[in-house]
């Protein structure tokens, strides 16, 4: 009777991409509930309600809470402050659209979107809206600073 042997020098295990998060996903960031403004709202209004939650960039939503595009607080200040921009003119002067095109698909972000594909978002983007499946609720806005804060928090 003849018995198989494997040399162990010539076993290659199956390697697999690792998964740096560990197969965590959005909602594991524990994200602050999202905030978002009317792209009729006031940018003085806007810049204040920024501050308050210490925002970076807020969203901009038309009246059927359909997202627009968003408000880069640090250079809608900029512009009030140099006079650029009048307090009580409309954020949608003063925001940046979505591009919305076929060549440029619009990518969801729910709660139970991995980590990794989030990252990869993040790679040409400076933030991501994390919506529900359909899209018609903003739940809230994720950055890379926050991949890092929860890499950190980890021990990743």
């Amino acid at each position: 009777m003849a018995t198989a042997t494997m040399s162990t020098s010539s076993f290659q295990p199956l390697s697999l991409p690792a998964d740096k998060y560990r197969g965590a996903v959005v909602e594991d960031l524990q994200l602050p509930p999202a905030f978002s403004i009317s792209s009729n709202e006031a940018i003085s209004r806007a810049i204040a309600m920024a501050y308050e939650r210490d925002f970076s960039h807020i969203p901009v939503l038309d009246r059927n809470r359909r997202p627009l595009g968003y408000v880069d607080v640090a250079k809608l200040k900029e512009q009030w402050e140099s006079q650029k921009a009048n307090p009580d003119d409309k954020v949608s002067q003063y925001m940046t659209k979505f591009k919305r095109t076929s060549t440029e698909p619009y990518i969801t972000i729910t709660p139970l979107s991995p980590l990794s594909e989030l990252e990869e978002f993040l790679k040409t983007n400076i933030f991501a809206l994390v919506t529900d499946q359909n899209r018609k609720f903003v739940l809230a806005v994720a950055t890379s600073q926050d991949l890092e804060s929860f890499v950190s928090r980890r021990g990743l």
